[in-house]
């Protein structure tokens, strides 16, 4: 019998990607396992998104190799991806996660179902008629989580995801990320929010200037970072 694929660990070796002359993840090798949410942080600038897209296998690297689970492959088997500004298909909350699962050849016959308990998941059941456009930036949020979730995903990246939310918003999609951790999926997620990386972070990766400085657990890196840049970056301080 053949073995489940799996798309942990990943595994990125000497990692580069180029935009013309411009280096903005510059040679970087990372292994990312199984367990607690790891999350991604650093100035603006720094190359999260680029690296949470090479993770997910959007880019391909102009220089160096990502591995998912032992594959070369970046087909994405079981990984999902959720934008800071997700687009909204043009119909309604239940049909765009009907549209997640079609996508991910879940039986025709069990579509209404899932789609029920994914909404009720992330608290829309009361929204499965609207328009999906005409939600609120949390909602929408709330529904992108509820489509990547639709892939049964094993490992699920998020580039901040609340970054343009208020606190109620906020809180609300955390409490779904938090439980998918809880689930056993692994979270990767960048974040510019110190608050937010305490509560949520099992283990932190700090980039600066398209490499990665630092990966340590969250508990090291807040009381005891290894660069001074980290340490500066903790602290509040403008870091570039």
């Amino acid at each position: 019998m053949r073995a489940p694929v799996t798309e942990l660990p990943v595994v990125l070796d000497r990692v580069s990607a180029r935009a013309g002359t411009m280096i903005i993840v510059d040679s970087v090798s990372l292994s990312i396992a199984s367990g607690s949410p790891t999350l991604v942080v650093g100035p603006n600038g720094a190359g999260k998104s680029t690296l949470l897209r090479l993770c997910m296998g959007l880019l391909r690297p102009t220089e160096g190799r990502i591995m998912w689970g032992g594959r070369a492959d970046p087909t994405p088997t079981r990984r999902a991806f959720v934008f800071q500004r997700p687009v909204m298909l043009r119909r309604t909350v239940a049909a765009n996660v009907a549209y997640g699962l079609r996508h991910a050849d879940h039986p025709h016959e069990k579509i209404a179902a899932r789609t029920a308990q994914l909404l009720k998941r992330v608290g829309l059941s009361d929204l499965a008629s609207r328009a999906a456009r005409r939600l609120s930036g949390g909602e929408q949020q709330r529904l992108a989580l509820a489509r990547a979730l639709a892939r049964d995903p094993e490992l699920l990246l998020l580039d901040e995801p609340t970054a343009s939310l208020d606190p109620a918003a906020t809180r609300s999609v955390e409490e779904i990320i938090r439980m998918a951790a809880e689930s056993g999926i692994k979270i990767v997620m960048a974040s510019h929010d110190l608050g937010q990386v305490k509560r949520l972070a099992g283990d932190v990766v700090f980039m600066l200037r398209g490499a990665v400085r630092e990966q340590t657990s969250a508990a090291t890196f807040f009381t005891n970072p290894t660069t001074e840049e980290a340490a500066a970056f903790v602290r509040g301080e403008l870091v570039v």
